[in-house]
């Protein structure tokens, strides 16, 4: 299944996906510092910039698809209990977390058979009542949970809002042992985070500098904690990724 993976930040949604089985298709991503991580670690994938300018004539003129998945973390500042900016939480009508919408175009375009998203928990209480209605005006069901990194054995809460979508009717919304798409995935997770907890502890003892303790500056690593802050955790989006593979492959069967 081809995805095409929208606010891409450092790819965690593709690293997570292409373990699952998907392929990248294409990338997104408007920010400097996380588009020179893409095409260092994704350098056959074309890489757009600006959301808003992708279209499906856009795609095709690029030798790209069919697109099966769209997958993104769109922006959530407008929705976030953490903006203390003082211009409110204006939530899915907020300029940056209203990208939602370029989300929804590019779907009712391309009409992929299952599209995953992120975004904080604060998005229940922000609009997203807009999220279902979008989807429901172009023919997609959507489920949705919270999960939380230490679901997957890492040592951070870190609660995100999952949603996964599908058109109406679709296979793909079928219980498989009771569970749906996201239950699954969330089921799985302390089998598949045994390795991505064992990764982080590695990490954690080699990145000093994380912590400032061999005397650099906390502020020169600035762009890659900002990177990793926004970024999603891949680990669940793999457990996702097969959960959708397992009723893709029985749905084909």
């Amino acid at each position: 299944m081809k995805v095409l993976d929208l606010f891409s930040g450092i790819g965690g949604f593709s690293v997570g996906l292409e373990r699952a089985g998907f392929e990248t298709a294409a990338l997104c991503e408007i920010e400097d510092f996380p588009r020179r991580i893409l095409k260092k670690q994704f350098p056959e994938v074309h890489l757009y910039d600006d959301v808003r300018l992708v279209t499906a004539d856009q795609l095709r003129a690029d030798g790209i698809g069919p697109i099966h998945a769209i997958a993104g973390g769109f922006p959530c500042q407008d929705a976030s209990v953490a903006n203390t900016s003082g211009k409110g939480r204006e939530g899915i009508n907020g300029a940056r977390t209203g990208l939602w919408s370029e989300v929804a175009r590019l779907a009712a375009s391309l009409r992929p058979e299952v599209i995953v998203l992120e975004n904080v928990p604060g998005l229940l209480s922000a609009g997203f009542g807009r999220v279902l209605g979008d989807l429901a005006e172009i023919g997609y069901d959507a489920e949705w949970r919270v999960i939380p990194a230490l679901s997957a054995g890492l040592p951070h809460r870190r609660e995100r809002l999952w949603i996964a979508a599908y058109p109406c009717g679709s296979g793909l919304s079928r219980l498989v042992g009771g569970k749906s798409i996201l239950e699954s995935a969330e089921a799985a997770l302390p089998q598949l985070g045994d390795e991505a907890a064992g990764s982080w502890r590695s990490l954690d003892a080699r990145l000093g500098s994380l912590r400032g303790r061999d005397g650099v500056r906390v502020g020169m690593d600035r762009p890659r904690l900002k990177a990793c802050g926004n970024a999603i955790v891949p680990v669940i989006a793999e457990a996702i990724g097969r959960a959708i593979m397992e009723r893709h492959i029985m749905e084909a069967a």
